[in-house]
């Protein structure tokens, strides 16, 4: 079944481009030049992943993002300029999965596309049957990765692809440290660069979304130099 891919741009020559090229690799294309079509668009039918830009007049990307995690951890990935360092890390830390700065190479942006599919595929999310692993229970924590679902005490816990599969590789192996570079490799593929600063962005989410129902949450520990560890104790 082939994946449904929205594309967010207010430049419709990106928009017919990047169509065009994404249909001739089997996907389903659905384009919107603004924020508002789209988030109607994708709130009504969540795509199994969206292309954002960030700059655009009206609702940004930024802005449809914001309103998107409301209701959907549909995956994302976003269109910087070279000078957005700054909304990057923004946008990291809001639930996005990814980034691709303009300007960018068709080929590039669908090797993204496909890696973010798979990991999204490995668990369970966008409506697919992926593979996915078994069932995993530590202490409070339960993670079912044919389901995306996430859950602490008994409480769901919404979780972007990226941030699902760190806590996963975390929790697989409870007490141990895994290093950002270890972190990087448990959630990216190969082609993706990320730096130190968006694995602790994703960290800083999942604990502050776990705090959400849980205001005692502790499990995710850092070590200084060193990484992470999840402890069930």
């Amino acid at each position: 079944m082939a994946a449904i891919i929205a594309l967010v741009d207010d430049d419709k020559n990106i928009l017919t481009s990047v169509s065009i090229a994404l249909e001739a690799e089997g996907y389903k294309v659905q384009t919107f030049s603004s924020g508002e079509q789209a988030l109607a668009a994708m709130t009504a039918r969540p795509p199994d992943l969206a292309v954002l830009d960030i700059k655009m007049p009206g609702m940004d990307g930024m802005e449809l993002l914001n309103r998107l995690r409301r209701s959907s951890q549909v995956p994302v990935i976003f269109l910087t300029s070279k000078d957005e360092e700054i909304d990057e890390m923004l946008g990291l830390k809001m639930g996005a999965d990814d980034y691709i700065r303009k300007p960018f190479s068709q080929r590039l942006l669908i090797e993204r596309i496909r890696a973010v599919l798979r990991r999204a595929e490995a668990t369970g999310q966008g409506g697919r049957d992926g593979a996915g692993d078994e069932l995993l229970i530590r202490g409070a924590l339960r993670l079912d990765p044919t389901r995306h679902e996430s859950t602490w005490r008994g409480e769901q816990v919404q979780l972007t692809v990226t941030e699902f599969l760190i806590l996963q590789a975390l929790a697989k192996r409870p007490g141990h440290v895994k290093s950002r570079d270890q972190l990087m490799d448990a959630a990216y593929d190969d082609n993706i660069y990320v730096d130190d600063r968006t694995i602790d962005s994703h960290i800083k989410r999942l604990r502050r979304k776990f705090k959400l129902v849980d205001e005692d949450f502790s499990a995710i520990e850092t070590l200084y130099g060193l990484g992470y560890r999840f402890q069930d104790g």
